[in-house]
């Protein structure tokens, strides 16, 4: 009578790559450590003296503003164009992906210089009836001032308004892509359904469609908001002279010492965007609830099944 089967000895996988890999990297951090501390092109004094200055933070808060205003204003408008794309009418979905095929063709740095010298196409913006030139003769209202509003170009169209101009122009044409993608991810029972109810198109599109494709339209839209608190900087060739790059390297220009003040630019940027991350995870997590249940619930399904 023999015994039973030998016991299996499990030999574990070694895997020296491994610790090769993580012996370069602690070289490296220990070399980049070294070079923080004692290199003297940093100026860690001089640069924590000069980061916190009033008109700096009062970058910060340029910044932080441009992205709020240029977010709302690019969110709003690229849903607007994501719907007229995805219009049966030929013209309106033609006009929409023109709009989208230039703002995305065109870099926002170029975009901030040429929204920062439209002073000089639109000399004169006026808001109004326009009963001047042929049509008042027409109607016989030559004496009739039909305009309501009026302003210089020149002054309307500089600093910070220009700068708000470009960067949302540039953020509705990438949001609107990101919206039709949102909304093509839903499946178009949703849409039938809703109008069997007698739903009309925008009512189902405000209450059926858009809630059900914010799981796939957040996740982009908050690299889309990190994208943009970083190209805020691009407005100091508007130029925003308010804006926190302008100002540190005003500083830096000022001082004799532009590096330290790069850095400190990093230093901001790393932690505002850092805050924007977290607040990007949670809203994710929050929209991808029941997505995660129904993922759950089919997988026990399915393992009940076998």
């Amino acid at each position: 009578m023999t015994d039973g089967p030998e016991p299996i000895r499990a030999v574990p996988v070694r895997h020296p790559g491994r610790w090769v890999a993580l012996a370069v990297i602690a070289v490296l951090v220990a070399m980049f450590v070294n070079m923080l501390v004692t290199n003297d092109a940093f100026q860690w004094r001089f640069m924590f003296e000069n980061m916190f200055r009033e008109p700096v933070l009062e970058g910060v808060k340029t910044s932080l503003t441009l992205t709020v205003y240029s977010m709302i204003l690019g969110v709003l408008l690229g849903i607007t164009i994501a719907v007229m794309r995805l219009s049966d009418n030929r013209i309106i979905s033609t006009v929409a992906w023109f709009y989208t095929w230039f703002f995305r063709a065109v870099p926002r740095l170029v975009l901030c210089v040429l929204c920062g010298n439209l002073g000089i196409l639109l000399q004169r913006i006026e808001v109004g009836v326009p009963f001047g030139g042929p049509l008042s003769r027409l109607t016989g209202l030559e004496a009739v001032d039909g305009k309501i509003w009026g302003a210089d170009g020149n002054t309307i169209l500089v600093g910070f308004f220009a700068g708000l101009l470009a960067l949302t122009l540039s953020e509705a044409a990438y949001m609107a892509e990101i919206v039709r993608a949102g909304i093509l991810s839903v499946d178009a029972g949703q849409s039938e359904a809703a109008q069997a109810l007698g739903m009309s198109r925008g009512l189902t599109m405000r209450k059926v469609v858009l809630p059900q494709a914010m799981r796939v339209i957040v996740p982009p839209t908050g690299n889309e908001t990190i994208a943009m608190l970083k190209d805020t900087a691009l407005v100091a060739a508007v130029p925003v002279t308010t804006e926190l790059f302008f100002q540190l390297s005003a500083i830096g220009s000022r001082t004799f010492q532009p590096f330290p003040m790069y850095v400190a630019a990093c230093l901001w940027y790393v932690g505002m965007t850092s805050v924007l991350l977290v607040g990007q995870h949670y809203l994710e997590k929050r929209f991808s609830r029941g997505v995660a249940g129904q993922m759950k619930v089919r997988a026990l399904t399915m393992g009940a099944s076998k």
